[in-house]
């Protein structure tokens, strides 16, 4: 007996969900080793739940009708998947502006942390001479970019965590393709 492609795309959602949970945590300092399991767990995830997709949505039709079908179904696709980058891209944006600007509010002159590690910065600078303060300034200045993207990243995993959580909860609607009529009609 067959699996039915619900459960195998209800799987491959799920582990597409844990793989970016798992990345919500990440730092700049993360390696290729911290970043391996879960780009590798994305990767079956992605075959795992488009291959059951495809069986869902083109499974019953007729060979002459199979052609159109998988062109309107490709199309369809590569649009979602465009308006997707473009969502998510709006998502990094938006939270790598919110979280420069947080950081930045921490970053301030009268902030006595930020004022002594600028000075240390700016110490360590000193063969500049007076170029140092402004090495310094630009230093700090690209590591709070840095740290306001990375946090970005993170809030964007956990959009897409959340988002392919609820997609987990709509796999139970999706009709089971019938087997198309003796007479070759199709089920469509």
């Amino acid at each position: 007996q067959k699996m039915d492609p619900r459960i195998m795309m209800g799987f491959g959602l799920t582990l597409f969900a844990i793989s970016c949970l798992e990345l919500v945590p990440i730092t700049k300092d993360w390696s290729f080793n911290e970043l391996f399991i879960p780009q590798a767990m994305r990767g079956v995830a992605l075959m795992t739940s488009m291959m059951p997709v495809s069986m869902l949505a083109l499974g019953t039709l007729p060979p002459e009708r199979m052609k159109n079908a998988s062109g309107l179904f490709n199309l369809t696709r590569n649009l979602g998947g465009a308006v997707g980058l473009a969502v998510i891209t709006t998502i990094l944006n938006k939270r790598w502006d919110l979280h420069i600007t947080r950081l930045h509010e921490q970053v301030q002159w009268g902030r006595e942390a930020a004022t002594e590690r600028l000075d240390m910065m700016t110490k360590g600078f000193a063969t500049l001479g007076s170029d140092a303060n402004l090495a310094a300034i630009k230093t700090l200045t690209q590591a709070v970019k840095r740290e306001a993207l990375v946090m970005a990243f993170s809030d964007v995993f956990l959009v897409l965590a959340i988002l392919f959580g609820l997609i987990v909860l709509l796999v139970p609607l999706a009709q089971k393709p019938q087997a198309a009529p003796a007479g070759g009609g199709g089920g469509h």
